[in-house]
């Protein structure tokens, strides 16, 4: 099992959840969240004084799945995230050692 990350443009969540659902993901988590990489930040107008955005809106999903469906997730995710522009960004993989549904007391896979 396990843990795919990603950190994405908060206008392509809804594409992504349909991606993944196509792909049988059933569960996600998604945070709202603030960061920046390579495109640090821009500066914008407002009442007439210019200030600096450091930090850009971003949705971060977290997913659940088995790990040979890791590969198509990934794909899914980066189909449809991408716009070709810096600032689509990123995925990340970590593994679950243990995962239990509350209700059910199942485990592991079954939890998923």
């Amino acid at each position: 099992m396990k843990i795919v990350m990603a950190v994405i443009k908060p206008f392509k969540l809804e594409e992504v959840r349909d991606a993944l659902t196509a792909l049988g993901v059933h569960g996600l988590t998604v945070t709202e969240v603030k960061g920046y990489g390579r495109q640090k930040g821009h500066t914008e107008i407002y009442r007439g004084a210019e200030y600096a955005v450091s930090f850009l809106p971003k949705i971060k999903i977290e997913v659940a799945v088995p790990s040979d469906l890791v590969s198509q997730v990934i794909d899914a995710i980066t189909a449809a995230a991408r716009t070709g522009q810096i600032g689509d960004g990123k995925i990340f993989v970590t593994p679950i050692e243990k995962a239990v549904r509350i209700r059910t007391g199942e485990t592991d896979s079954d939890a998923l």
